[in-house]
């Protein structure tokens, strides 16, 4: 189940610092990078399937305490950061807990055969065809 982003607001902790790069004065002065924090544990909109699963699909993701982090510092609004970053949770969970269906093989069937096999009998004789005679 991929959580709203109320219920995300509720559970994720929020640290903000000066951003680097480009922005003049603004860098400077304005804190408005942000990154998000949240602790896989305590999350209460996951079940604990869904928790073990992203241990294992995260498990480069996630520090020592179990928290996985996403910082945003693209735009200078740091309101604008933080739904970047929620937006980015999202669409991590979404892809991390999405299971891949198996797939069915399928048999050829036999007129699929018989077609590819005749093509090829027709290429083989058009190709014969273009070649020298041989008097023998």
């Amino acid at each position: 189940m991929i959580p709203t982003k109320e219920d995300i607001v509720k559970v994720v902790l929020f640290k903000t610092s000066r951003s680097g790069g480009k922005g003049g004065q603004n860098v400077n002065k304005v804190s408005s990078k942000v990154e998000l924090i949240l602790n896989l544990h305590s999350a209460s909109f996951l079940n604990e399937d869904e928790k073990q699963l992203l241990n294992e699909r995260l498990v480069h993701r996630l520090d020592q305490d179990g928290n996985l982090h996403i910082v945003s510092q693209e735009d200078r609004s740091q309101l604008m950061n933080k739904e970047r970053t929620i937006i980015k949770l999202i669409a991590l969970l979404k892809s991390a807990l999405h299971i891949q269906k198996n797939r069915k093989p399928t048999k050829i069937p036999k007129s699929v055969i018989r077609k590819r096999l005749a093509d090829k009998q027709i290429t083989a004789a058009k190709k014969e065809n273009r070649r020298r005679p041989q008097f023998d």
